[in-house]
C-alpha cells in the first residue's frame, strides 16, 4: 500500500473501488453531518489529505458551504475515531502516529487477522464465500497496472475489512474498519516517495492458503504480509506537499 514508483501507461478503464466510508453502513447516513465526515474521512484515507495536515475551520465551513458549528461537531467525530488531533489553542490536524501507537496498532492487526483466518476456516463452504474476495484482487491488480492510485489504496484496505464481514460480525467488522484506518494513515506517515509494493500479489496467497485449508501456511502469509507492510515504512517524508484543499477536488 505504498505508492507507485512510476505512472503506467494511461488507462481508460476505471476500477470499480469501494470508498473507505462506504465500508461501514452506520457512517453513511444522508445528514450534512455524515456527508461532511465521509468526505474528509475518504481524503484521508485516499491519502489525499496527509497525516499533520491542518483542517482549518474557515476553510471547511467555505468548501462544504456549512457553519462551523457543523465543522466542529464533524471534527470532535472524527477525533473520536482517531482520524484527526485537536489540539488546544492550535486547531484540529489529521493524525499523526507515534512509535508507540504503531507498534501496538500493527501488533492488534495481526492478532486480529489471524483470530479472523482461524474463524473463516470453520465454514464448509469456504471457497466459495471467497469467490469475492477473488474478484477484489483481480480489481486491485487491474487499478495498480492502470496507474490508477486512489482505487488501488481504497482495494487493498477494503479486502481486510471484507476479510472481517464474511465472518457475520458487524462489532468484528466495525473494529477491522477502524484498525486498516489507523494503518492506512500510519503508512501514509511513514511513506518513502518512490517505493512500490504488489499487496495483490499477498492477498490472492493468502486466498490460495485457505481455499488449500492450509491454516499455518494462511496465518505465516498474513503475518508476513503485515510485518511487510511495518518494515517498508520509513521516517523519510516527502520534501515537498501538496496544497490539502486540493484533496477534495482531486479525481477518485
Amino acid at each position: 500500500m505504498l505508492q507507485l514508483s512510476s505512472t503506467p501507461s494511461p488507462s481508460f478503464v476505471d476500477v470499480e473501488a469501494p470508498s473507505a466510508s462506504s465500508l461501514l453502513g452506520g457512517k453513511r447516513h444522508a445528514s450534512e453531518n455524515g456527508r461532511i465526515y465521509n468526505e474528509i474521512f475518504d481524503a484521508v484515507m485516499d491519502r489525499r489529505l496527509l497525516p499533520g495536515t491542518k483542517l482549518t475551520e474557515a476553510k471547511l465551513c467555505e468548501i462544504f458551504s456549512c457553519s462551523r458549528t457543523v465543522i466542529r461537531t464533524v471534527l470532535a467525530e472524527l477525533a473520536h475515531d482517531k482520524i484527526v488531533s485537536l489540539e488546544t489553542n492550535r486547531g484540529a490536524f489529521v493524525w499523526q502516529p507515534d512509535p508507540k501507537e504503531t507498534r501496538e496498532v500493527f501488533e492488534l492487526r495481526r492478532d486480529m487477522e489471524c483470530l479472523i483466518i482461524d474463524k473463516l476456516l470453520r465454514f464448509p463452504d469456504l471457497e466459495q464465500k471467497l469467490q469475492g474476495l477473488y474478484d477484489m484482487v483481480q480489481r486491485e491488480q487491474a487499478s495498480y497496472n492502470a496507474g490508477q492510485r486512489i482505487s488501488w489504496i481504497r482495494l487493498s484496505n477494503a479486502f481486510h475489512v471484507e476479510m472481517a464481514r464474511l465472518l457475520g460480525n458487524d462489532v468484528l467488522t466495525e473494529l477491522m474498519h477502524m484498525l486498516c484506518a489507523r494503518t492506512s494513515l500510519i503508512i501514509a506517515y511513514h511513506d518513502k516517495p518512490g517505493e512500490q509494493a504488489c499487496s495483490f500479489c499477498e492477498h490472492e496467497q493468502i486466498l490460495d492458503l485457505l481455499c488449500q485449508r492450509d491454516r499455518d501456511g494462511a496465518l505465516h502469509a498474513m503475518q508476513h504480509h503485515l510485518l511487510a507492510c511495518e518494515q517498508r515504512m520509513n521516517e523519510e517524508q516527502a520534501s515537498t506537499k501538496p496544497d490539502p484543499w486540493q484533496a477534495f477536488g482531486a479525481p477518485r
